[in-house]
């Protein structure tokens, strides 16, 4: 069934702002819009005339002829016009959430872009006493946040971030496309699953009216659609660039930004997030990584040089060492250490590529050449370890990064790695994980979006499940049970159901759009 999201908002007479905007956002998404009307504007692309909210009866009155038939699942509020208008509205999520989930999200619409004011003082306080504590997300611009909170200055992003977090909005993403680093547009992202800076190269057009409204319908149809609000701001900061790129000029000043499908497979819209509040200073490029093809993973320098001498063997060998319980650091390093030059021997008699799993500074101290870290490996880096792990890149060592959601994948895109993990491809027991399986769909979208090589991993148990993986266009593909007892034996069936699959690859079948890989929380907010 089609999801259902409401909009309550105000008319744009210019048709470049509000319910019409969000329409577009809406139908580009592929959800279904309510268009609920909270207030009139008599405006065009150069200045607001004039403002009138509709009466809260008639807003009460539309609101319940929806729920009687059609229930959201998502409401996404914009010009609310009256602080009676922003009460009715806490009253019916509270009433809508006693009979199931309903997400919110608030785009505090205070000032319009050509100057006029929206909001008064008792409607400001609405917002923070009633609509904020019962916000999934808030997605204010930079002004709009310090408004909120009654600051003077709107320099601290992270900072309004935290304080409208600490009012009660569960996600808030500040969006900040009108500052930060030239050539950028930076979004700031602070969710429960994750935080940093959202970026992409800002998209130079004078015609920008309606981009508030597109961000927030679009998170809003991207939480519609199952997605969580990590993911679902990557998705709405793609359809919002795109929408820029295809913005209209019409009348004498801003005309509107233009939202349409296409947006969600188009590989220059995936966005960068940034590990740590540092504001992001330019967009670097990599050339693309080679591609590894059968990724063969180990547990021991012993299994490493049975994988290499099966004739013929793989390009790409992964020692994934788990530390046992209760080994003391030294004694660790000295076993990871022996373990990595035995297997690094290993690979260079074979012209294989080691990579080492984790460990990373034991395993740079062990002369390894290529690492792979998870994503909390990752977040765990210090300011130094970075600076470490990047003096390492430039002399060489390669790097690959796990990713399983779209806030992972473009965080691995912004260290610029040598090759990308999508996953669990299937359902895995390898590892005891939260992520829905990725099928096939999703791994096509990775490999087509990802800037650097993508392997899929997780639940590869048979040949043909590799030959899925290469048909769908990963550059690679991992075994790890699947190598069995002999991989002398098990090997050439592998490395032939690959081949099978690059004859098959159909680019075709890259998805609109991705499926979400979190279970949505069912959350009431």
């Amino acid at each position: 069934m089609t999801p259902i999201l409401w909009s309550i908002a105000g008319t744009d007479s210019g048709g470049g702002a509000g319910l019409a905007a969000d329409q577009r956002a809406a139908d580009a998404f592929g959800v279904h819009l309510c268009p609920v009307v909270s207030a009139i504007t008599a405006q065009n692309t150069v200045a607001v005339t004039q403002v009138q909210a509709v009466a809260p009866d008639l807003l009460d009155a539309q609101l319940e002829a929806l729920a009687a038939d059609l229930p959201p699942r998502v409401i996404k509020t914009g010009l609310l016009g009256s602080a009676a208008n922003a009460r009715a509205v806490a009253r019916w999520v509270d009433r809508l959430r006693e009979r199931g989930p309903v997400q919110l999200v608030i785009d505090p619409v205070l000032r319009a872009s050509t100057g006029a004011a929206f909001a008064s003082d008792e409607l400001l306080q609405v917002y923070r006493d009633e609509l904020l504590p019962r916000a999934s997300v808030i997605t204010p611009n930079q002004h709009e946040a310090a408004a909120l909170l009654g600051a003077d200055t709107a320099n601290n992003v992270p900072g309004l971030a935290g304080a409208l977090q600490r009012l009660g909005a569960q996600a808030v993403v500040v969006t900040g496309g009108d500052a930060g680093t030239p050539g950028l547009s930076l979004d700031w992202l602070q969710t429960p699953h994750a935080r940093g800076w959202l970026s992409l190269p800002r998209v130079s057009t004078s015609n920008h009216h309606g981009t508030g409204c597109t961000f927030a319908t679009s998170l809003a149809a991207a939480l519609a659609l199952g997605f969580v609000a990590a993911d679902a701001a990557v998705l709405a900061k793609m359809a919002t660039t795109h929408a820029l790129r295809h913005a209209r000029a019409v009348g004498q000043g801003a005309g509107p930004v233009i939202a349409r499908p296409g947006f969600g497979n188009d590989p220059t819209l995936l966005p960068r997030l940034s590990l740590d509040d540092s504001t992001p200073a330019s967009w670097p490029e990599r050339l693309r990584g080679r591609e590894p093809g059968v990724y063969a993973i180990v547990e021991s320098a012993e299994r490493v040089e049975a994988v290499l001498r099966a004739q013929p063997t793989v390009s790409t060998i992964q020692l994934r060492m788990k530390r046992p319980a209760g080994v003391a650091d030294a004694t660790w390093a000295a076993l990871l250490g022996e373990a990595i030059q035995r297997s690094q021997r290993a690979a260079h008699a074979a012209s294989a590529t080691l990579v080492i799993n984790d460990h990373w500074q034991l395993a740079l101290q062990a002369g390894a050449r290529a690492l792979h870290l998870g994503q909390e490996d990752l977040l765990a880096l210090t300011p130094e370890d970075r600076t470490q792990l990047q003096a390492a890149r430039a002399q060489g060592v390669m790097l690959g990064l796990s990713s399983h959601s779209l806030w992972e994948i473009c965080r691995a895109a912004a260290l610029m790695p040598d090759l990308i993990a999508c996953g669990p491809v299937w359902p895995t027991t390898t590892k005891d994980m939260p992520w829905l399986p990725q099928g096939r769909d999703n791994l096509a979208w990775w490999a087509h979006m990802a800037p650097a090589p993508v392997v899929g991993i997780g639940g590869i148990l048979e040949p043909e499940q590799l030959q899925a993986v290469a048909a769908a266009g990963a550059a690679g593909g991992c075994v790890v049970r699947g190598l069995g007892d002999e991989p002398a034996l098990t090997l050439p069936a592998w490395l032939s159901a690959w081949q099978a699959g690059l004859a098959r690859q159909d680019r075709t079948a890259i998805p609109a759009l991705p499926h979400a890989t979190l279970p949505a929380d069912g959350a009431t907010r």
